[in-house]
């Protein structure tokens, strides 16, 4: 009888150390989600010492932009026959950027930070085609620049002026001059894609450093000193959204957009989650630009306020394109997505040669979601400027319409470095998971031992009661 209530004993002590076991378990997965949650808040903020500040005041990543020329096949038939431009894609051409810390850094007393972002291009020719030295034929830029704000009234005095400087409507430079500029007969001065660009800034930048709010942490609250922009004579499509894209607040929730703002393109956009991926082992959000981002006002009523030019746009009904004209000091730039992504069919229509691809040519996002950090990204966008018809000018008489003419796309990437992968793993993801671990299998065996020890008493207390009977 005793070997028996002793071993009923036991029993019901190990179905008691099995739940609580199991309780504790259970009671460690809220605690202990509310101390990595804690954590990652903290290291969240944008102060020294944190990983957010060291991931945030320099990229440590190799940042390239690799540029695709259109080198035009038939330049005389386009002038003389009125042919469509033929165009071949020529690329890439690689620099590497966004390599320098940022500058100024100023910590403020509400809890925000101002800085400069430096800009600054190496030409990296490993990774490149050819040479800067390469000869592209591409649409002229001061002809078509001085076609968009020269009335017409005016055209005879730029004939003369093209006449004198023999230009026309397309000329043949190296990779060099048309990104960062050549000395140009008809206006006289510099003239380039991206001039100036190297030793210049981009802000100055205020944005939110989180300390007293984390879910603000990255958010702008200025930019070049103000809270909204001043391009587009609307307060909706003139707001600072959202972040710089390097990074955005921590628990990133996948139903809800991302909000950033781009210099490039002189605008706020929000990009929608497309999947969930594996990256070097760690799991990111991809989120990416929809097409509704540059589409036309009768589709997307949102973007009513970003056509400036009816002409051009054909009232408004035009989708792909972005006027940024009030935002280039006046130079008539249109960008777009590569090959006019999303665009209206009349635009691929105009030239020949464009292939439009969304895996190639679309903008994407990878965030790690616990952090906020973005690990990789792609921001894929393409440059053109407009010509159309004249009576006067000789290079612009066989010409039928106004046409977006593409000269150059490029992508700006990064991913995150093996060694960067490898740390996020072991010091964040690595402690989540070992917690994660250590919370399932204290719930799993304390359940398994409280049924095993339970079940035991039930069947060792049944056959004694048995005994006693017979």
């Amino acid at each position: 009888m005793d070997s028996c209530c002793n071993a009923r004993c036991g029993l019901i002590a190990g179905a008691v150390i099995g739940a609580v076991v199991a309780v504790l378990g259970g009671i460690l997965i809220p605690v202990g989600d509310m101390f990595i949650e804690e954590t990652i808040k903290q290291e969240s903020v944008i102060e020294p010492g944190t990983p957010a500040y060291e991931n945030w005041v320099s990229t440590g990543a190799f940042v390239s932009r690799q540029l695709w020329f259109f080198d035009v096949q038939n330049p005389r038939e386009v002038v003389e026959q009125g042919a469509d431009p033929v165009l071949r894609e020529k690329g890439p051409y690689t620099y590497m950027v966004s390599y320098l810390p940022k500058a100024n850094i100023t910590f403020n007393a509400n809890h925000t930070i101002s800085f400069l972002m430096p800009l600054e291009a190496i030409f990296v020719p490993i990774m490149s085609v050819g040479s800067e030295d390469d000869i592209i034929t591409s649409l002229n830029l001061a002809v078509a620049g001085a076609y968009s704000l020269v009335p017409k009234p005016l055209h005879v005095m730029l004939e003369a002026m093209m006449k004198a400087s023999n230009s026309s409507l397309f000329q043949r430079r190296t990779v060099k001059e048309l990104l960062w500029g050549y000395r140009d007969p008809l206006l006289k001065g510099v003239v380039g894609l991206f001039s100036p660009y190297n030793g210049t800034y981009d802000g100055y930048y205020n944005i939110f450093s989180g300390k007293d709010d984390v879910s603000k942490v990255g958010i702008i609250d200025t930019w070049k000193g103000s809270k909204s922009l001043s391009f587009w004579n609307d307060p909706y499509c003139n707001m600072l959204n959202g972040t710089t894209a390097s990074s955005f607040p921590p628990f990133v929730d996948q139903t809800k957009p991302l909000y950033f703002f781009s210099a490039d393109i002189c605008r706020s956009v929000s990009a929608l989650y497309q999947q969930t991926l594996d990256l070097k082992g760690i799991p990111v959000y991809r989120f990416g630009l929809p097409p509704s981002t540059f589409a036309s006002p009768d589709v997307n009523p949102d973007n009513h306020c970003y056509c400036k030019d009816p002409k051009t746009t054909k009232n408004c009904t035009i989708a792909g394109v972005l006027d940024l004209s009030s935002c280039q000091e006046g130079n008539p730039i249109y960008m777009s997505l590569p090959h006019f992504l999303y665009g209206s069919p009349s635009l691929q229509e105009a030239v020949q040669g464009l292939r439009p691809n969304e895996e190639h040519h679309s903008t994407f996002l990878d965030v790690e979601p616990m952090t906020g950090f973005t690990l990789r990204f792609s921001k894929k966008i393409q440059v053109n400027m407009m010509y159309g018809p004249s009576n006067v000018i000789t290079a612009l008489k066989k010409v039928k319409d106004y046409t977006i003419f593409p000269i150059v796309w490029m992508d700006e990437s990064a991913e995150l470095d093996d060694e960067t992968a490898e740390l996020l793993r072991m010091e964040l993801l690595g402690s989540i998971q070992l917690l994660d671990i250590i919370q399932k299998a204290m719930l799993g065996c304390g359940v398994a031992v409280f049924v095993i020890c339970l079940t035991a008493y039930c069947i060792v207390r049944r056959n004694h009661n048995k005994s006693q009977i017979a």
